[in-house]
């Protein structure tokens, strides 16, 4: 029967590798005869499996061993001892777990080596075991798999497209990745090329920002550029490149932004800029030409029949013979009788009296008369008899919409019929214009001299309402709308609504807008 060594140290062929070096070593170290009794245990050992040396020495190894695992155990060692092998890791087998004093089991990573040698008492043969806790490690690696599994989950739910590339090629993306691109799923875009899906206009953009974002890792890079859906179409994108800390400086990751929407609003916004300040140049020119008018026909009109009166007047004087005298008046109450007509068209062109004084059919109707008069053409009206009365402001901008659509008939409709049409619902009135001419291109209301179009819709915009025009399936042209049977007073105050009615009250037959 073999000793058993004291106080942990081994005898005779032992006493060298006893020295500093095993009690030294960070790894536990056990060492067992043939019988799997522990003759060695160093310190690093017994901090381990929380007991002391004496508790240890000459007990069998299966003391530190969990029950279930000790049969598998005592198999592997036979199989070890058979095989010839010097050295052997023990995990390749299956996970390895320990057995503390306290009962508690740890994973743990082993290696065993076979050690033969020859004292007083003859050959022997010895097992080392070099064993490392895995407990740590496990524990920071299961928090490492939790963080990872957070942050996939961040970047799944993320609303902004994000992928991953190593080189060329996308090694992730998520949903909202695979939506931007119109694919059925995430992983229909790994493998893929970052250029397929680019438009070959950014290829070379994309390619010096990724080269910059590898050597300057933490910087952000932005641009500007397009990519292709699966279904052909082209949005823009903003994308952030920025370098992902790995060995081989390969992995870019990019935060594709779809800005389409917002480069048109963009747009949009600048294109109503434009109009606006059209419209604003043109409302100036166009109060001077108005100015210019009613000056004119003041002039013209009233101040040439005033001054025949005078003279009228001035000659009876010397007026002698009576029937001379009868003619003369009666030329003169001609006169007064034309000056009296001529002011009464000029205010209604101004602003009809018959708006305020009989509501805002009665002024269509005139209106209409009027027009088919002067332009020859037949003119339909259909309007709303029961209606409530609208505000004030609501009234005038209906009839000034009429008066520049009829306008525009005469204009550039070469139409012989037209209609007129109001309606009621709910809380809003519907004007409805529409003729039988040619039709207009959808980029008329885009023209620099439409105008009037712009004043229009302007108009019904501030006024809470909207307007929309097209041409007709036969032919022709439909200008619908739609405006808040009374304003709001918030808007009534503002500026826009003062340029609204700017809008609208210089706008004549004489001055209407182009479409």
């Amino acid at each position: 029967m073999t000793d058993i060594p004291q106080a942990g140290r081994p005898h005779g062929p032992f006493e060298a590798a006893q020295g500093g070096i095993i009690h030294a070593a960070r790894e536990a170290i056990f060492v067992v005869d043939e019988n799997q009794r522990i003759v060695m245990i160093n310190p690093a050992a017994q901090r381990m499996f929380g007991c002391s040396a004496s508790d240890a020495l000459g007990r069998d190894l299966s003391l530190f061993i969990p029950q279930q695992y000790r049969q598998a155990h005592a198999t592997h060692m036979r199989q070890f001892d058979a095989s010839g092998v010097v050295e052997r890791p023990m995990g390749t087998r299956g996970a390895i777990s320990g057995l503390r004093a306290n009962g508690e089991e740890f994973p743990a990573e082993a290696t065993i080596c076979r050690l033969d040698v020859v004292d007083e008492f003859g050959p022997r043969r010895y097992f080392t075991a070099l064993l490392r806790d895995l407990s740590e490690e496990q524990r920071l690696q299961a928090e490492i798999d939790a963080l990872n599994k957070s942050m996939r989950t961040i970047f799944e739910l993320a609303p902004i497209a994000i992928w991953v590339t190593r080189g060329d090629q996308i090694v992730y993306a998520n949903h909202a990745c695979a939506a931007l691109f119109g694919a059925t799923e995430s992983k229909v875009l790994v493998t893929r090329s970052i250029y397929s899906l680019l438009s070959p206009q950014s290829h070379r953009t994309v390619r010096e920002k990724v080269a910059q974002a590898l050597v300057t890792e933490a910087s952000v890079h932005v641009i500007n550029e397009c990519i292709v859906r699966s279904d052909g179409a082209v949005r823009e994108v903003e994308i952030a490149v920025a370098a992902l800390p790995d060995h081989g400086q390969t992995a870019v990751q990019m935060v594709i932004t779809d800005v389409t929407q917002r480069v048109q609003e963009r747009q949009e916004l600048e294109r109503s800029r434009r109009e606006l300040r059209r419209l604003s140049a043109s409302l100036v020119d166009t109060r001077e030409e108005e100015r210019r008018r009613i000056s004119r026909e003041l002039h013209d009109e009233l101040g040439q029949r005033l001054t025949a009166l005078k003279m009228e007047l001035a000659s009876l004087t010397s007026q002698r013979q009576p029937g001379a005298l009868e003619a003369r008046m009666a030329s003169m109450i001609d006169m007064v009788d034309d000056t009296v007509v001529a002011v009464r068209r000029i205010a209604t062109e101004l602003r009809p009296l018959m708006l305020d004084d009989l509501g805002l059919n009665a002024a269509i109707e005139w209106l209409a008369r009027d027009s088919a008069r002067r332009m020859g053409v037949e003119i339909t009206l259909h309007l709303a008899d029961d209606a409530p009365p609208v505000s004030d402001e609501v009234a005038i901008a209906l009839f000034r919409m009429v008066q520049e659509a009829l306008t525009n008939i005469a204009r550039h409709a070469q139409a012989s019929a037209a209609h007129i049409e109001t309606q009621r619902r709910a809380s809003e009135v519907v004007l409805t214009v529409q003729d039988n001419g040619v039709g207009f291109t959808g980029q008329a209301i885009l023209r620099e001299d439409s105008h009037g179009l712009v004043g229009m819709r302007e108009r019904a915009f501030m006024l809470g309402g909207a307007m929309e025009i097209g041409n007709l399936p036969g032919g022709g042209t439909r200008i619908t709308v739609r405006l808040p049977v009374h304003r709001a007073v918030s808007q009534r105050h503002g500026g826009q609504g003062d340029a609204a009615s700017a809008i609208g009250g210089l706008v004549t037959p004489e001055t209407a807008a182009e479409p």
